[in-house]
C-alpha cells in the first residue's frame, strides 16, 4: 500500500465519521425528544431535535471538510481539485454559519450579548442585523 492509497483510506475514514456523527446526532435529538413527550413535557420537542440535529451537522460538516481537506492535499493534488475544494469549504462555511445562526439564534458577533447580566434567553429575539 502505497501513501496515496494510505491517505485516500484515510480520507473515506473521515467520512464515514462525518456521516455517522449527523446519523447520530438526529437519533440522539430524536431520542431525548421522544423521551421528553413521553414524560409529558411538549413545549420543547421540536427545538430539541432542530438543536441536537442542527449541532451534529455542524460537526458532520468539519469532518467532512476535512476528508476533503486530506483528499485533495494528500491523494489527488491538482489545481482543479484545490478549486473545488475552496468551493466545498466556502459552501460549507456558509452553511455553518447559517446554521449557528439558526441554533443560537443570534450572530456570532452579539453573542457577547448573551453574556451580560439579565440579558433574555435568545429564543424569539430579533438580534440578526
Amino acid at each position: 500500500m502505497d501513501f496515496k492509497q494510505f491517505m485516500d483510506g484515510v480520507s473515506r475514514a473521515f467520512e464515514l465519521v462525518g456521516i455517522a456523527v449527523l446519523v447520530i446526532g438526529f437519533l440522539a435529538g430524536l431520542f431525548l425528544a421522544v423521551r421528553d413527550l413521553v414524560r409529558g413535557e411538549r413545549s420543547g420537542v421540536y427545538r430539541m431535535i432542530r438543536k441536537y440535529f442542527g449541532q451534529s451537522i455542524l460537526l458532520g460538516l468539519e469532518v467532512l471538510v476535512a476528508a476533503d481537506l486530506i483528499r485533495t492535499v494528500a491523494v489527488d493534488p491538482t489545481l482543479r481539485n484545490v478549486e473545488v475544494l475552496g468551493l466545498i469549504v466556502l459552501i460549507r462555511t456558509f452553511l455553518s454559519f447559517s446554521l449557528e445562526i439558526e441554533i443560537e439564534g443570534i450572530v456570532p458577533w452579539r453573542r457577547w450579548r448573551l453574556m451580560a447580566p439579565g440579558s433574555p434567553p435568545p429564543e424569539g429575539r430579533d438580534d440578526t442585523g
